[in-house]
């Protein structure tokens, strides 16, 4: 099987992601469906395929993968896409699962992306985190936030990714993209790092661990712009989820460290519009001195509260996001009751 032609049709397709795993015909996901051709795939065919992806792959060292079951990579081909690849073993059988991302930055109008959302890069300093569950576009809006930036603000913006996935040119700001494991060894060694490399804003692509964290939120204090991720929904849950990353003995000075450095927290999911488009939809809370006293005081639950209460754009909850795009004909009913955070009273609103 052509593996240039492979990826050149699902590209033409317009496919997020290409399935190739033994049992299964190849598999593509266009706009959040699965779609299967007829031609099932043996394990000799999910090898020949992942090895010659490997090579496309600037000639990338397959042993270490076949050692270990796990790999995670990413590749250009001209005039063609960028793709995202994570390899891995099932049943003894190699199988992939390839990302296509587009060469041109997205357009966040074009997306849905409020500007509310992508004028969080202007802040000067602080902790912003984009979080949802996977798959739900967290990397397009990081390149959207860090693509406005560079094009209305001279900075030096540090990119830390696993892998890296859109490509920033220089432009008004100078832009460093560096990726785990080919440029540096790990997050947490690459952040340090950054701190002495003059950064004012800091991509960091997940905060993965404890230690990843604890630097993040040392380098917001000091007086740099964080901008993360976390599969967690909503922001009372990712509070908490980073509060609990922690020893018990030191969850008071973080939370405390975390009320004053934090500065937004965006939750998205990508739910099914009635034209058959994925749409987004934000939960946006902005910190407030309020908001603030809650996080310090050990109050988070009654931040869910006042968020679902709020009527300013700083400050809006997943359900009110779903009906507005209800009203505006853009999602069915069930829809917006299934992805609710609250939909008995999301239903009496409808």
């Amino acid at each position: 099987m052509d593996v240039l032609e492979l990826l050149g049709n699902a590209t033409q397709k317009g496919a997020s992601d290409i399935f190739i795993i033994a049992g299964l015909p190849l598999s593509y996901r266009i706009n959040g469906v699965l779609i299967h051709e007829e031609q099932r795939l043996l394990p000799p065919d999910t090898e020949e395929i992942i090895r010659s992806i490997y090579k496309l792959a600037d000639n990338r060292e397959i042993r270490p993968f076949m050692e270990t079951g796990d790999d995670d990579f990413s590749f250009s081909i001209k005039g063609m896409s960028r793709f995202r690849v994570s390899t891995y073993k099932q049943r003894g059988s190699l199988a992939a699962v390839v990302r296509i991302i587009t060469f041109q930055l997205p357009n966040p109008t074009d997306l849905g992306i409020p500007a509310n959302i992508i004028r969080l890069g202007q802040l000067s300093k602080g902790l912003v985190l984009i979080t949802g569950p996977a798959g739900s576009g967290k990397s397009t809006t990081l390149a959207c936030i860090v693509d406005a930036i560079n094009n209305s603000l001279a900075r030096h913006i540090m990119t830390l990714e696993d892998p890296l996935e859109f490509l920033h040119s220089h432009k008004k700001s100078i832009v460093s993209q560096r990726e785990i494991n080919t440029d540096t060894e790990s997050y947490v060694t690459a952040l340090r790092a950054t701190l002495r490399q003059s950064p004012d804003v800091i991509l960091l692509g997940e905060m993965r661990d404890y230690e990843t964290i604890n630097v993040a939120m040392t380098a917001a204090e000091t007086g740099h712009l964080i901008i993360s991720t976390l599969h967690t929904i909503g922001a009372a849950n990712t509070i908490d989820r980073i509060i609990d990353v922690f020893p018990s003995n030191q969850q008071r000075q973080i939370a405390v460290q975390l009320s004053m450095c934090l500065q937004a927290v965006v939750t998205q999911q990508l739910v099914p519009a009635t034209d058959g488009r994925l749409v987004p939809v934000f939960e946006i809370m902005k910190v407030t001195p309020a908001i603030r006293n809650m996080i310090r005081d050990n109050k988070v639950p009654q931040i869910e509260g006042l968020i679902y209460s709020s009527t300013t754009e700083d400050m809006i909850s997943t359900d009110a996001n779903l009906l507005r795009l209800y009203k505006d004909g853009v999602i069915s009913k069930d829809t917006a009751l299934s992805h609710a955070s609250n939909a008995e009273m999301l239903k009496r609103k409808l």
